[in-house]
C-alpha cells in the first residue's frame, strides 16, 4: 500500500508523467506526428524536459527563499554544516537515490540545496547519485542483468557519490560556487534577535524575486542544454553506439565514457542501449561505465552546471567522476 502511494507521488510530483502525457497528446493527437519518428522523439523530449526543469527550479527556489525569510541565515548555515563530513555526504547520496531525476533535472535541486546552506560536499554527493542511481529503475536493471548486478550498480553509485562529495569538500571548493546561487535573502534590517518582522506579502515578494533572478541567469543554458540532449536523444541510433563498443578492447571503457558524455538520458533512457550492448557481448564493466557517463556527465547538464559553478569546481567535478567511472569499469571488466 505504502509502496503504491510512493510510486504515485513519485510519478506525479517528481517525474511529472502527467506533463509527458500532455505533450504526447499535443504532438500525437493534435498535430498527428509519427510516434516512431526521430522528430517526435526529439520534440517530445525537449518540451517535456524544458517545462519540467523550469517547474522544479521555480518551485524549489521559491520554497527555499520563502523559508529563509523566517530564520537567521547565519544560524541556519552553522546548523546545516554540522551534517557535513562522511555522514552528510552519505545522506546527500541517499537522497539522490530516491529522486528520479536526469542530470539536467538535478541541477535545480542542487541549486536549492546550495541556496539553503547545505555543505558543498553534500550537494555534490546528491548531484552525482541522483541521475546515476534511481531506486525505481533497480527492477528494470535486474530484469536485464540480474539482481546481483542491479544491487552492485546501486552500491557503487552511492560509493562514487560519497567519495566525490568528500573530495570536493576536502578541497574546499565551495568558494567556486557562483554568488547568485549562495546568496539568499540578506536584508539584516529585517532581523531582530534572529526573528524577522516581515509581512506575508513581503515574504512572498522576496521569494518570487529570488525565483526570477535565478531563472533570468540560467534560462539560456537550460534551453541550450536540453536542445542538445533532445537532438542526441532523437537522432543518434542505438546501432551506432553498439557498433563502437561491440569489441571488448582494453580501451573500451575509455571509449564508453567519452561516448557517454555528449549524450543525454536518464537511467531509463540509457538502459535500452545498455541491454543492446549486453546482447552484443559487450562486457559489463564497459556497459556500467557507459551508463554512468551518460547519466552523470552528460554535456547538456555540464553546460547548465557551468552557469552555477566556476570552472575550477566544474573541472574538479568532471575529473573526479570521470576517473571514478573509469576505475569502476576496469575493475568490473576484471572481476566479471
Amino acid at each position: 500500500m505504502l509502496s503504491d502511494i510512493f510510486a504515485k507521488l513519485n510519478s506525479w510530483l517528481l517525474k511529472m508523467d502527467w506533463l509527458k502525457a500532455i505533450f504526447d497528446w499535443v504532438l500525437l493527437d493534435l498535430f498527428g506526428m509519427n510516434q516512431e519518428s526521430d522528430a517526435y522523439a526529439s520534440l517530445s523530449f525537449f518540451c517535456y524536459d524544458i517545462i519540467k526543469i523550469f517547474i522544479l527550479l521555480s518551485v524549489l527556489i521559491f520554497i527555499s527563499s520563502y523559508l529563509q525569510t523566517f530564520i537567521d541565515i547565519e544560524t541556519t548555515k552553522r546548523t546545516l554544516k554540522k551534517i557535513g563530513g562522511f555522514w552528510g555526504n552519505l545522506l546527500g547520496a541517499l537522497m539522490g537515490t530516491v529522486t528520479p531525476f536526469c542530470s539536467c533535472s538535478s541541477i535545480p535541486i542542487f541549486i536549492g540545496f546550495t541556496r539553503a546552506g547545505l555543505p558543498v560536499g553534500v550537494t555534490f554527493s546528491f548531484l552525482i547519485s541522483s541521475p546515476m542511481v534511481d531506486l525505481a529503475s533497480v527492477v528494470y536493471i535486474a530484469s536485464v542483468f540480474g539482481w546481483k548486478i542491479a544491487l552492485i550498480y546501486v552500491g557503487i553509485g552511492i560509493i562514487l557519490a560519497v567519495i566525490g562529495g568528500t573530495l570536493i569538500s576536502a578541497l574546499k571548493m565551495d568558494r567556486y560556487i557562483e554568488k547568485f546561487v549562495t546568496e539568499g535573502y540578506s536584508d539584516t534590517d529585517a532581523f531582530v534577535n534572529g526573528m524577522e518582522k516581515l509581512s506575508q506579502k513581503m515574504r512572498l515578494s522576496i521569494s518570487w524575486a529570488q525565483v526570477k533572478d535565478i531563472v533570468r541567469r540560467v534560462w539560456k543554458y537550460i534551453i541550450i542544454g536540453v536542445a542538445i540532449g533532445a537532438l542526441i536523444h532523437g537522432y543518434i541510433p542505438t546501432d551506432v553506439v553498439s557498433g563502437l563498443l561491440g569489441s571488448n578492447h582494453w580501451y573500451s571503457v575509455f571509449v564508453a565514457v567519452i561516448m557517454g558524455i555528449p549524450m543525454y538520458a536518464d537511467i531509463f533512457g540509457t538502459l535500452p542501449i545498455a541491454e543492446a550492448l549486453f546482447l552484443k557481448g559487450v562486457s559489463l564493466g564497459t556497459i556500467l561505465a557507459f551508463m554512468m557517463s551518460v547519466t552523470t556527465l552528460s554535456l547538456p547538464s555540464l553546460i547548465m552546471l557551468k552557469k552555477v559553478v566556476k570552472k575550477e569546481l566544474l573541472t574538479t567535478f568532471i575529473v573526479i567522476v570521470t576517473l571514478g567511472i573509469i576505475i569502476i569499469g576496469f575493475i568490473f571488466n576484471l572481476i566479471l
